[in-house]
């Protein structure tokens, strides 16, 4: 089992910075992959960004350039830096664990709102 707490959403105006935090606790297998997804209102939770225990990343290839995904093992946290904001990416930003870098995960946070005015 693992339990994922996110933190960092919020409002921001277009071109501006978010920093997203995903904290995990419980299983360190079940929690070798962890990402970010995202879901804006009437469409499907997409992959943002992905990364595992050893530093191998997935990206969605839209965010590429303006988004980083990043990792404390010590602390089982996961970090998403997103620069350059633009409306399109407002949307409920949701936490994601699991074994497997490609994988759906198993596990999810609550998910945290990002709000980008233009």
């Amino acid at each position: 089992q693992v339990q994922l707490v996110e933190s960092g959403g919020g409002l921001v105006q277009a071109g501006g910075s978010l920093r997203l935090s995903c904290a995990a606790s419980g299983s360190i297998v079940e929690s070798n992959a962890m990402g970010w997804y995202r879901q804006a209102p009437g469409k499907q939770r997409d992959l943002v960004a992905a990364i595992t225990r050893i530093g191998n990343t997935n990206y969605a290839d839209s965010m590429k350039g303006r988004f980083t995904i990043s990792r404390d093992n010590a602390k089982n946290t996961v970090y998403l830096q997103m620069n350059s904001l633009i409306p399109e990416d407002t949307a409920v930003y949701y936490c994601g664990a699991g074994r497997f870098l490609t994988a759906r995960p198993a596990y999810w946070g609550q998910g945290t709102q990002v709000t980008v005015s233009s």
